[in-house]
């Protein structure tokens, strides 16, 4: 989805924010304080998919694939916050795609939003086939944590983390409003 205009705003002045004023140029980049930049806000696995995880159609069980989403989704939330974090909310799972017995699964997690002591965390979730090199998006989880404490700010560099900034920033609101 396109950003409002005043998610718009919020993307410019984040971009303002990390300009150095001492070079005045768009590829000079400073980190604001208690911030750290989203590239390195991420976690990533990979588990291969045994049968001891199939369910009665003979594909991997989607609870098997949720618990390995929240637990890189944790570890991520609890790397970036310095604690054990709580869980506060997870998103709507849509099963996009069923993953197969043998297939490779590659997790990634990010960290897409924070404020205050809320991690908002994305986890990615693809079937990777060795064979045709071809990646295929199975699931996207979106969950919030709470830590005990304030958390670093995350900052995006490029217009694709700014979407996710946003996205992740939608998804936090969401949860708060319900």
């Amino acid at each position: 989805v396109a950003p409002t205009n005043e998610e718009q705003k919020i993307i410019h002045d984040l971009f303002l924010n990390t300009l150095d004023a001492n070079t005045v140029s768009f590829r000079s980049r400073v980190l604001p304080p208690n911030s750290v930049w989203m590239e390195d806000a991420k976690l990533k696995g990979l588990e291969i998919c045994h049968p001891q995880q199939r369910n009665i159609f003979n594909r991997i069980f989607g609870g098997f694939l949720m618990r390995k989403a929240y637990e890189l989704g944790w570890a991520n939330a609890c790397s970036f916050g310095g604690c054990r974090p709580s869980l506060v909310a997870v998103d709507d799972i849509l099963f996009q795609k069923p993953v197969e017995i043998g297939s490779l699964l590659m997790l990634s997690s990010q960290v897409c939003y924070t404020q205050g002591k809320y991690i908002q965390v994305r986890v990615h979730s693809e079937v990777f086939d060795p064979l045709t090199r071809q990646h295929s998006t199975t699931n996207i989880f979106h969950y919030t944590f709470a830590s005990d404490r304030d958390v670093p700010s995350v900052i995006p560099q490029t217009y694709g983390e700014s979407m996710l900034y946003l996205d992740g920033k939608r998804h936090f609101n969401q949860t708060l409003e319900s």
